[in-house]
């Protein structure tokens, strides 16, 4: 498959028991269900260096192509669309 029919990939980073990071979660799997992208999440707490980056700032959505924050906390509809766009 060639870069251009490989869908976006976005990460979650966030921690167990985090309800802002379940809303997340649940909000890109509805949008899955009308959009074609790929998303992982990543438990911060597994890794020293996650923790020391976010900290109490989960969930963060990360765009994977360009290396760079998308937004925390709550799902921004407008930066996530116009990344996938």
């Amino acid at each position: 498959m060639n870069s251009a029919t490989n869908p976006r990939r976005v990460v979650v980073y966030g921690r167990e028991g985090c309800h802002l990071c379940e809303d997340m979660i649940a909000s890109l799997r509805s949008l899955q269900k009308k959009i074609q992208f790929e998303f992982e999440v990543i438990n911060i707490d597994n890794d020293e260096n996650l923790i020391q980056l976010y900290g109490e700032r989960v969930p963060v959505l990360f765009a994977v192509e360009e290396q760079k924050e998308l937004c925390h906390y709550f799902l921004d509809s407008e930066a996530f669309n116009a990344y996938l766009a």
